[in-house]
């Protein structure tokens, strides 16, 4: 797993403000980011991808400073930005496009580790039945977890994730996010992902950072995200609570580079 520094980042639109001086260190931890609209959370994570150049302050990845598109930074979005006319598996090949060009990914010229690879997400992410169906065709929430099962396929140390499972329905989003942090424990992936139901997050998260107006109120671990830190965040809204810790995710990392394809990975690989 990856280890991230962030360290007094800040980030200026003209008078605007986003992030003022943001810090904090992450390894080996699924962390949530939690923060009304506009308070610099989707700002934060396309500092860390390298898609958005900081004002001030600095960004490190296993001791090396960010500059660019990062290929050891996974990313999932909102709205999923797949190319609907092909399978879930040519979605999820793309994810090697670092390694090889995109006419190359498109008529399957990969390697048979990248063909292995981009199947063994789809298994993670539980589509491997799925793996040659249009995504068009797929839902919204089928539709993200080909999205994980893309980042996945990047070999990434660090998986960020934008607001995963705003755009879905409850019974979805908690499917999606089940799977995404399956995916960043049986990947030893270190995954920061910002969202906005609290619910959701106080389920599934290790660690919870807080922003308000581009500035961190709280950095806090399981157990310690209490109500008030929620009222002081979003401040008094009755329909924004706590999920019970007992229904907690349990997390138990393992090596991925230490896995075989399975029988099923195989089968597909054949097919």
């Amino acid at each position: 797993m990856s280890s991230l520094k962030v360290q007094n980042l800040s980030k200026q639109y003209g008078d605007v403000t986003a992030l003022d001086g943001v810090s904090f260190e992450i390894e080996d931890e699924f962390v949530v980011l939690l923060g009304e609209s506009g308070a610099g959370k989707s700002t934060l994570l396309r500092c860390i991808n390298g898609l958005t150049e900081p004002t001030d302050g600095s960004i490190t990845l296993d001791g090396a400073e960010i500059s660019g598109s990062q290929t050891d930074v996974g990313m999932i979005f909102q709205q999923h930005n797949l190319v609907e006319g092909v399978s879930a598996y040519l979605n999820a090949l793309t994810g090697s496009l670092d390694r090889v060009s995109l006419a190359r990914s498109m008529l399957q010229w990969q390697s048979r580790d990248d063909k292995v690879r981009a199947l063994e997400a789809l298994e993670t992410v539980g589509l491997l039945d799925e793996s040659h169906q249009k995504v068009s065709r797929m839902s919204g929430g089928q539709q993200q977890r080909v999205g994980i099962a893309r980042a996945l396929v990047q070999d990434p140390g660090l998986l960020l994730a934008d607001e995963p499972v705003a755009s879905l329905d409850p019974s979805s989003a908690e499917s999606v996010m089940g799977y995404l942090r399956k995916a960043a424990s049986e990947h030893s992936v270190t995954a920061l992902v910002s969202l906005h139901q609290v619910n959701v997050a106080a389920h599934f998260g290790d660690r919870f950072i807080g922003l308000r107006e581009g500035e961190k109120l709280f950095d806090v671990e399981r157990g310690e995200l209490t109500p008030e830190l929620i009222d002081d965040l979003y401040g008094s809204v009755e329909t924004v609570t706590l999920a019970e810790q007992e229904g907690a995710v349990e997390s138990t990392p393992s090596d991925a580079l230490d896995r075989t394809p399975s029988e099923e990975v195989e089968r597909e690989l054949e097919a």
